[in-house]
């Protein structure tokens, strides 16, 4: 299925109070929206991600999987910020003609919700049977359901939080300043930073992975070697992957708005704000997650009025919410089953 766009003739007001021309969402759609409009699978993306939910999470989205496109009509849009089709730094400044770069204003969760509520409208959907989210994409998916409550008639996060932690922004700070060190990040080219880019990503995957995982796939069976060794040239590796089909302008910014999550702000309190979600909501959280630690996931379980949790232990620590495909389908169709009006506090699976 091929990317759409949708380009809105309003200007767009950021939380900031700032405003964007011309914004444009680009997004995938896949089925059809049935009849009464009840069949809609909203999926919001992770960091690094793509509208296309069917690449990245293959096994949980495609035809034969849980989330099929014969009876459901999903609906992923990019981002805004992300350099893969929604207005992002890279974009042309329609005042001045040229790239945005570090000209782009900053924007938060909620205003990558207030894109998704606009596409909504013109794609017709009026209620949301499932929205869906993990990471970053799990806060995109709290704070929507916080907004239009009425509208999310089930809700799903994976390893996300209620509020980005001081630990989460600490990593994001570190691979801000990777890239900003690299002094191409300022010459206003669409490969600026890509070295600085490079070093994040390195950083970042060590917030993504286990101990355990990095001990089994990169440890060293020649005993002699002294250099070279197999997790750097993985941490090279993965940079260089990154570069490749990402840029700094949209990390640095991206990484950014997470931070600004905080379900809480201008609503009293993070508890009273979770109390506004009216959606069957299941949390899903990775036992050994080391970027967003399970207790993050219980908080949100325990302070949302329906809801159910999830445990899932992962080889791969915060990314088993994209590789343990098996389990977190067994736990969303186990869930899709219970009651809503009947609060389970802890889904256990056999």
């Amino acid at each position: 299925m091929s990317i759409k766009k949708f380009q809105y003739k309003k200007q767009f007001k950021l939380e900031s109070g700032k405003k964007l021309r011309n914004l444009e969402i680009a997004y995938h759609t896949f089925g059809k929206l049935n009849k009464d409009k009840s069949n809609v699978v909203w999926v919001c993306h992770a960091l690094t991600a793509n509208s296309d939910v069917t690449n990245w999470w293959a096994g949980l989205f495609g035809k034969n999987d849980y989330f099929n496109p014969n009876e459901h009509f999903i609906v992923c849009a990019n981002v805004l910020g992300s350099h893969y089709g929604t207005t992002n730094p890279l974009s042309i400044n329609p005042v001045t003609g040229l790239a945005y770069y570090l000209d782009f204003p900053e924007f938060t969760i909620r205003d990558l919700v207030a894109a998704h509520q606009i596409l909504a409208e013109e794609l017709g959907v009026k209620q949301i049977q499932t929205l869906i989210g993990g990471s970053l994409g799990g806060q995109q998916a709290l704070e929507w359901a916080i907004i239009e409550p009425q509208k999310i008639k089930n809700l799903i996060v994976l390893a996300t939080n209620a509020q980005h932690s001081p630990w989460g922004i600490a990593f994001n700070e570190s691979q801000r300043l990777a890239i900003t060190a690299d002094r191409t990040f300022y010459s206003k080219q669409k490969d600026g930073g890509a070295k600085g880019l490079k070093a994040a990503r390195s950083l970042a995957l060590l917030s993504y992975r286990s101990y355990e995982s990095y001990d089994k796939t990169q440890h060293e069976i020649d005993l002699d070697k002294k250099t070279d060794f197999n997790a750097s040239s993985y941490q090279r590796y993965q940079g260089e992957k990154l570069v490749k089909r990402f840029n700094a302008y949209s990390y640095y910014y991206l990484t950014k708005a997470m931070d600004s999550h905080h379900v809480g702000r201008d609503r009293n309190s993070i508890k009273e704000a979770l109390k506004l979600i009216e959606a069957h909501t299941l949390v899903i959280g990775i036992k050994n997650d080391f970027l967003f630690p399970i207790e993050e996931q219980k908080f949100l379980a325990r302070n949302i009025q329906n809801a159910t949790f999830a445990e899932i232990d992962s080889f791969y620590g915060h990314d088993g919410f994209l590789l343990e495909l098996t389990s977190i389908q067994e736990i969303i169709s186990t869930f899709m089953k219970l009651n809503p009006e009947k609060k389970q506090n802890t889904l256990k699976i056999a």
